[in-house]
């Protein structure tokens, strides 16, 4: 699966996935998200985002969570 919008480089925050070559890392997204953000509120406060980073990024972490297993306290 390819991830158009999401970059990987050594030289931007420390090699974290990012939206596109911005400083803004997929994990702050998706902690935006899990906190209750909505996307309306997101993309007012980063006008920089686009609707469709935030789409791939959820795809991005289903395609992560694909191949992770983690084992669940009981």
């Amino acid at each position: 699966m390819a991830f158009t919008r999401i970059t990987v480089d050594p030289a931007v925050c420390t090699g974290k996935p990012c939206i596109r070559h911005l400083r803004f890392p997929v994990a702050r997204l998706l902690g935006l998200l899990a906190a209750g953000e909505t996307r309306e509120q997101i993309l007012t406060n980063y006008p920089y985002l686009e609707p469709e980073d935030i789409d791939e990024v959820l795809r991005y972490a289903a395609f992560l969570a694909e191949d992770e297993t983690v084992e669940l306290a009981k």
